[in-house]
């Protein structure tokens, strides 16, 4: 049975990929010289550049400096983790085709093209709205709050999930925490075979954290006032043998 989507604001397109780069721990470098992984050497400037800072013997760096115009083209790919442990743990790519040019320190990277996959497909991101764009105000506490929230209140997460349509908790196994953002906090419903994903929105945008305990404090009342899904109880039941 496939999930109902009930429509939310998301944060756009530009911002989730600044929101990626935001929160990478890794970069895989496709380039001339071949392919390279690296893990905390990124940063990204305001204008969106993202600066590589990489160790003098990677091959990345000497086809920078070896390269005709001092310009190599190359590829980079950033993936999202969900921080909390959960089936298909990626929730999304992002791919950046541009021009290598070499700084003190540094490589700077200047994008020419940019893609984001997520499950609903590929989106080609428009470069001036990406380089407007700032990361979602969440995005850098988003893994701690999720661990959080998984970890020490799986309780609360139970009782988030008598917001949901009763359609989509059929034959529910698990739910976990996938996302959140300033518009809504996302879960993950496994089941025995597949999984889908259900947005619970917030009442208005939060920019802090502060405001987002807050929704999350309305969220957890909403639910308190509904009945606990029968798919789960059936699934405990079952469970208790």
């Amino acid at each position: 049975m496939g999930d109902r989507h009930i429509w939310t604001a998301v944060p756009a397109t530009a911002q989730r990929a600044r929101s990626v780069l935001a929160t990478a721990w890794s970069c895989a470098v496709t380039a001339e010289g071949g392919r390279e992984e690296f893990i905390g050497v990124h940063t990204v400037a305001e204008d969106g550049r993202v600066l590589l800072h990489l160790p003098d013997d990677s091959m990345l760096t000497t086809a920078a400096i070896c390269a005709p115009r001092g310009e190599p083209s190359a590829v980079l790919e950033f993936a999202d983790v969900a921080p909390v442990p959960v089936r298909n743990r990626i929730r999304a790519r992002l791919w950046m085709a541009g021009w290598f040019a070499p700084e003190e320190g540094h490589l700077t990277f200047s994008p020419t093209r940019i893609v984001l996959r997520d499950s609903g497909g590929a989106v080609v991101v428009d470069r001036d709205e990406y380089a407007r764009a700032e990361p979602d105000p969440l995005a850098t506490a988003e893994a701690r709050l999720l661990t959080h929230l998984a970890d020490a209140h799986p309780d609360a997460v139970e009782r988030l999930t008598r917001l949901v349509e009763p359609g989509s908790l059929h034959g529910a196994v698990r739910v976990q925490p996938l996302a959140v953002d300033r518009h809504a906090l996302t879960l993950r419903i496994e089941r025995s075979r597949g999984h889908g994903d259900v947005r619970l929105p917030f009442h208005r945008p939060a920019d802090d954290l502060g405001q987002l305990t807050e929704r999350m404090h309305i969220l957890l009342a909403q639910a308190s006032a509904g009945t606990c899904p029968r798919a789960l109880q059936r699934q405990r039941t079952d469970g208790d043998g």
